[in-house]
This record gives C-alpha cells, sequence and structure tokens, in this order.
C-alpha cells in the first residue's frame, strides 16, 4: 500500500493505493492520525487506486472519522472501486461516511 497526501481547498486529500490488510492498516492509521494532529480535520480518503480491504482498513477508517468528528470535521470517501464499495456497503459504513463517485466532489462537499 501507498499513500499520498495533498492540500485541495479545506480538505486534505488521502490518497491510498493498494491493499488495505492486517499488514498494511498501521500504516495508513499512522498517516491519518499525523493529519489529524496538524490540525487537518475536513479529510477525504481517495480510494479509486483501493483494490482491496479487510476488516482492519474498516477499524482505520472509522477511527480516523471519530477522530476527525470530536474536532469539528469529518472524513469523506471518494471513487472507491465497485469491489471495495460492496464491502463498505455489506459493514455499514455508508450509513456512517458519505461516499462520492469523484474526488472534485468528496472535495466540494467540504465547501470552498
Amino acid at each position: 500500500m501507498e499513500t499520498a497526501v495533498e492540500a485541495r481547498g479545506r480538505a486534505t486529500v488521502v490518497r491510498i493505493t493498494g491493499s488495505v490488510d492486517g499488514t498494511t492498516a498501521d500504516q495508513l492509521t499512522a498517516v491519518f492520525t499525523h493529519e489529524l494532529a496538524a490540525g487537518h480535520t475536513h479529510l477525504v480518503a481517495a480510494l479509486d487506486g483501493v483494490d482491496y480491504t479487510s476488516s482492519a482498513g474498516l477499524r482505520v477508517l472509522l477511527g480516523a472519522v471519530k477522530e476527525a468528528r470530536s474536532a469539528g470535521g469529518d472524513v469523506r470517501l471518494a471513487a472507491p472501486r465497485k469491489d471495495v464499495l460492496k464491502v463498505l456497503e455489506l459493514a455499514g459504513f455508508t450509513g456512517i461516511l458519505k461516499v462520492y463517485g469523484d474526488l472534485e466532489s468528496a472535495v466540494a462537499g467540504f465547501g470552498a
């Protein structure tokens, strides 16, 4: 798994590529923790490069959204692939997190 972080307006985009599972979840947690500690509480997880996520990946997202919301922000999901979206739906995450079809819409969801 690889990550890249970029500022886009009010949002901080975390681009994730590869698989998010038990071996990579701690790395992704560290990225979200670092961004939240820096005061970046409007996070967009760009999932178009994620080909697989396990329950460990779901736990990372849940932890990030709890921390962001407690700091007055939120986490949005952008462009998950069909298989990843299915996992999110089955786990009930689409009722917890806002999911957008593309990155631009997710970023715009935080306003200018």
